[in-house]
Order: C-alpha cells, then structure tokens, then sequence
C-alpha cells in the first residue's frame, strides 16, 4: 500500500465499517477486510480499477463521489475514506459535507500544493510543476481543485468540522517533524492526511 493508505489504516478502529470512496486498486479495503477485521467497501469511478477489485473478491462498485454519495443513508459506515480524490472532485465541499453525513468520521488525504518545491517550481520556471505527486501535464490531470493544508484547515473551520488528528508527511514516508506548526506544515509536506467529526 502507499504511505497514505498505511497511516488511514492506523486511524481506523478494528471491526469498524468502512467505505473507501475512490478506492482504486482496493488495497486499502483488502487490508481492512484482512487485517483488520472491517466492513470494508469501496466506489471508484474507473470501471477498470473496479473490474480488478471484483475480480479479486473486493465490495466496490462503479460510483462518482460527486453524485452517488447523496444516495446513502444517514449515518451508514464508522469512517468514509477519501484517499487522493479531493483534488479531483467537481464540488468538494458538498463531498465532505455528504462523507461526514454518512459515515460518523471521515478520513482526507490530499497532495499539498503549498509544498516548497511546488511552489519555487512555478516562481521559477513559470509552469505547472510536475512532481511524483503531481505527476501530469496540466491539460491531462484530473486535479481541478488542488489546495493546500492551510486551505483545508479554513474550509474545516467554515463548515465547524472538528479536526480530530492530522498529520503531513512525505513521499519517503517520514512523518513530518514540524506536524503541530500549521505554517511549517504547509510549506514542508508533501501530502496531508485529516481525520474529521461533525461538532
């Protein structure tokens, strides 16, 4: 599993339920199931990436976190997870308002944007950085909302939702030193992870 999958993993109870929303290959809900011990279900919109998760005896069907979500119920799953996705969501503010209406937390990983190396990239050259994160041409990535960890800290705060843990790390899996400095945070991290609660 990627690092951000790992740390999500940590931050969910055992024996709880789960949907990933996004879930890709179905790593992440294959270590749940097998690890441990959760209701671990997932929706991706890549029919090819849900076609291998079926065939690997994965729960996860075709489904588009800007559309589908509305269709659970209140208060269905412990945590839904979005790993990666944010960025790439048509609305995700009304995403995280209908993850934490269906599931008690919910769980946020995100490239940071505001990383350094990002932000002296486009001083310097005047272009769209490309990073191992960030890893396509501007006019191909599916990345229409990036944002940074300050940015997620005043959208959080706007919808009064109650940062449980958070944490920014990089790509080489270091947990990041500066993790209680917001601003430092911002600057070093290459991704983010959230785990919030309504208030």
């Amino acid at each position: 599993m990627r690092l951000d999958q790992r740390l999500i993993a940590e931050m969910i109870r055992p024996g709880t339920r789960v949907l990933d929303v996004g879930s890709g290959d179905g790593a992440l809900i294959d270590h749940l199931y097998r690890n441990r011990d959760c209701d671990a279900r997932g929706i991706e919109i890549d029919m090819r990436a849900v076609t291998q998760s079926i065939a690997h005896g994965l729960p996860v069907m075709h489904g588009d976190a800007d559309h589908d979500l509305a269709n659970y119920p209140d208060n269905s799953f412990d945590y839904v997870v979005l790993q990666r996705t944010l960025q790439a969501v048509e609305k995700p503010r009304e995403v995280l308002r209908q993850m934490l209406r269906i599931g008690r937390f919910a769980i946020v990983s995100f490239p940071n944007f505001g990383h350094w190396q990002l932000r002296l990239k486009l001083l310097t050259t005047g272009r769209m950085p490309n990073t191992i994160v960030w890893n396509t041409p501007w006019y191909e990535t599916p990345n229409i909302h990036p944002c940074t960890i300050r940015d997620f800290f005043a959208l959080c705060a706007e919808e009064h939702y109650v940062v449980q843990e958070w944490m920014a790390v990089d790509e080489d899996g270091e947990r990041a030193p500066w993790r209680r400095s917001r601003r430092f945070a911002n600057l070093f991290g290459e991704q983010a992870l959230f785990l919030l609660r309504r208030a």
